[in-house]
């Protein structure tokens, strides 16, 4: 820590402990600030008004009358500033990166925070590092005067940290190394940033991911595996006889959800949604339920998985593989013709799945492609009937006011082993009937336990801030969109917006604002209803072998189907700690994707392009290109040698020439420079 940041930290420290204000001569005598010192003060005190820290009342100093002193994570954005989610589960604190005080990724932090920043979000400075995230900092070796430097991957600010030693290692200036933070000292070399897999090891390390696992839980996972399933058939339902099977992409290797159906008499539908038993194998306090809790997600990225459970259970015992005796828990639900729920069942069961699908085989059928309806003749009356109910529960989903964005995702194409391109990943219809028939599971069980009165972890949705309603209002009557007042704002008026923009330009912008709009979806044991899918009761069931969430529900469900009492502490801290590994292992899978895509660009500098304003930033406009799913900047003294201002909200306008820019807009662009270390590129207006 600066001499300088020590000295913020001394004054605000002090104006915390006298909330009603002190003069600058009461702060130079509290401090014990000798008489050759008191510049320096004076000149931090007007820095800290500059920034509203610190407020001056007449003659008196004292923090502002909403600031106030928080803990949360800390997570940066890679682009010269940060945010810290704070564990009361209040709004995200941005910090500038002058505020970031040396935080990296993941360190738990204190941080003293206004209610409305500039941009009317909270904002904040950390004041306090409580707790490291990990030892060690990653980031890219360089020498300035031949002394060694580091320029974190990590952290908000792009500033150089002096290094103490290489420690015995050489590396050439713009490698990629760990260093001890205590220390500052080398321990690792990585290679170069363009090197294979060294992007994958950085991401890893940047988020403080686990690879690999313990020798005690490997061994506990190969003595579950060797465990015949016939012992353990006695109370299971069998569904070994009915028509089971799972539908996943090509490359999927943990199949922990099958689906069955048949058709009602008198109409309707009995659908099957048949999980992974992963709690009869993963118990509770052993070595292998400390790792998934621990790791809590897998993440994936584009050439690796890191499981949240041994490959030995997550990718075969555990993995609803076709023609062979899996163990699950089954939820059972009759539907009546219109797709109300009927009647619901949930039993530990065994099954036998008939057959592996993909999505695209089975989007095949959909089509009618007349050689796959063929190779899957067994199955099709059952696909077809799947299609029929998803239909209708779709069209009552959205009735009930459900959100349903239709987001485009980037897919990277590689071609000999080397990125060549980004494709547009799009879900078919296939993908949206397993969607449909998890959320009506996850719903089905989260309403059988919640009517039971046990406690359990639900996945909540709580409804927008009224001040990014408003924001968003604004925004979208730019483009003839209306939105009620912030405060009467439903999420069937959030649809609304969405449809009234699908087929216009600025379909995806709107989808994007909606979105940004929303709060992030959490877990809780406190059932607070799920805004996006307009459910009042909701969890997450479905996803045992990737979720430790839905693996505690299990646990909560099975006690509860053999009467017994489930034991339930520390759900807050389950909760808690799974939200808080789903959003970095979120953030790293985007992290590496974009890393690659702007190492794509690199390769394709002066090629055009096209793209849609998504934000008006004080340097330039911020420009989302279509075909590849990332964000550049064209300065405003690329703009044609204009004076640019504010016409209104969304839109500027040349004092010269008159030409306008605004939220939403395309445009044509020239790649004129990236950087893809720190995510950034440089676009140019094409002639």
């Amino acid at each position: 820590m600066s001499q300088r940041q020590a000295l913020d930290e001394r004054i605000l420290e002090l104006l915390r402990r006298n909330p009603q204000g002190l003069t600058l001569q009461h702060v130079f005598k509290e401090l014990r600030i000798e008489r050759r010192e008191r510049a320096k003060v004076e000149d931090r005190l007007r820095l800290l008004e500059g920034t509203n820290l610190v407020r001056r009342v007449r003659n008196r100093f004292l923090l502002p009358f909403r600031a106030v002193l928080v803990r949360g994570t800390f997570e940066t954005s890679g682009r010269g500033f940060g945010f810290v989610i704070r564990e009361d589960g209040g709004e995200d604190i941005f910090i500038p990166a002058r505020f970031a005080q040396g935080a990296l990724q993941g360190d738990f932090v204190e941080v003293l925070a206004q209610e409305r920043g500039r941009k009317g979000k909270p904002e904040g400075k950390i004041v306090r590092l409580i707790r490291k995230a990990r030892k060690n900092v990653v980031g890219v070796y360089e020498e300035r005067f031949g002394n060694p430097v580091l320029l974190p991957f990590d952290a908000a600010s792009s500033e150089a940290v002096p290094l103490r030693s290489r420690g015995g290692f050489f590396p050439a200036p713009g490698t990629v190394v760990s260093a001890d933070r205590a220390g500052l000292v080398v321990v690792e070399v990585l290679g170069r940033p363009e090197d294979p897999g060294v992007d994958t090891e950085v991401v890893i390390r940047k988020y403080g991911l686990a690879g690999a696992f313990p020798a005690e839980a490997l061994a506990e996972a190969e003595d579950a595996a060797v465990r015949p399933v016939g012992e353990v058939l006695e109370g299971r339902a069998d569904f070994r006889p009915a028509t089971t099977f799972t539908i996943d992409g090509e490359t999927a290797q943990d199949f922990d959800d099958a689906v069955s159906v048949e058709r009602l008499e008198g109409g309707g539908w009995r659908l099957g949604v048949h999980i992974a038993d992963v709690s009869h194998y993963v118990r509770p306090g052993s070595a292998l339920d400390r790792e998934a809790y621990a790791r809590a997600t897998s993440v994936y990225f584009p050439d690796r998985t890191l499981p949240m459970l041994p490959e030995r259970l997550s990718n075969d015992i555990c993995s609803l593989r076709p023609r062979v005796d899996r163990l699950t828990v089954s939820a059972v639900v009759d539907f009546g013709p219109d797709g109300a729920v009927l009647r619901t069942e949930f039993r530990p069961s065994v099954i036998r799945t008939a057959e592996r699908l993909t999505y695209t085989s089975v989007f095949k059928v959909f089509e009618g492609d007349a050689a796959e309806r063929r190779a899957l003749a067994p199955l099709v009356p059952d696909l077809l009937a799947m299609r029929d109910l998803a239909r209708t529960l779709r069209l009552r989903r959205l009735a009930a006011g459900s959100l349903d964005f239709d987001l485009l995702e980037p897919e990277l194409v590689y071609k000999e082993g080397k990125l060549h391109s980004v494709a547009t990943f799009a879900p078919n219809e296939a993908h949206k009937l397993i969607e449909e028939f998890m959320v009506a599971a996850n719903v089905a069980v989260a309403t059988f336990l919640g009517r039971l009165g046990i406690p359990s972890i639900y996945r909540v949705h709580p409804r927008p801030a009224e001040s990014d309603l408003e924001r968003l209002r604004e925004t979208l009557a730019s483009f003839h969109i209306a939105l009620p007042e912030a405060g009467e704002v439903t999420s069937k008026d959030l649809q609304a917006a969405i449809r009234a923009a699908e087929g216009t330009p600025v379909e995806k912008f709107v989808n994007v604002q909606v979105l940004r709009s929303l709060r992030l979806a959490v877990y809780s044991p406190d059932n607070v209803g799920h805004y996006g899918l307009a459910q009042s009761d909701y969890t997450h069931f479905t996803s045992p072998i990737r979720r430790y969430p839905d693996l505690a529900v299990h646990r909560i469900l099975k006690e509860a189907l053999a009467g017994r009492k489930p034991e339930t502490p520390g759900l807050a801290a389950v909760a808690r700690h799974s939200s808080e590994e789903e959003r970095k292992a979120d953030e790293a899978e985007k992290d590496l994707v974009e890393w690659r895509i702007y190492r794509l660009l690199k390769e394709r500098l002066g090629e055009e392009v096209t793209g849609i304003i998504t934000d008006i930033a004080r340097s330039g406009l911020v420009v989302e290109l279509d075909e590849y799913f990332v964000s550049g900047l064209v300065a405003f003294e690329d703009l044609g040698g204009d004076y640019f201002g504010k016409r209104s909200r969304g839109v500027l306008a040349g004092r010269r020439t008159g030409r306008t820019y605004s939220l939403g807009q395309s445009l044509r662009l020239q790649i004129a420079a990236v950087d893809p270390v720190g995510r950034r590129a440089t676009l140019v207006l094409s002639q």
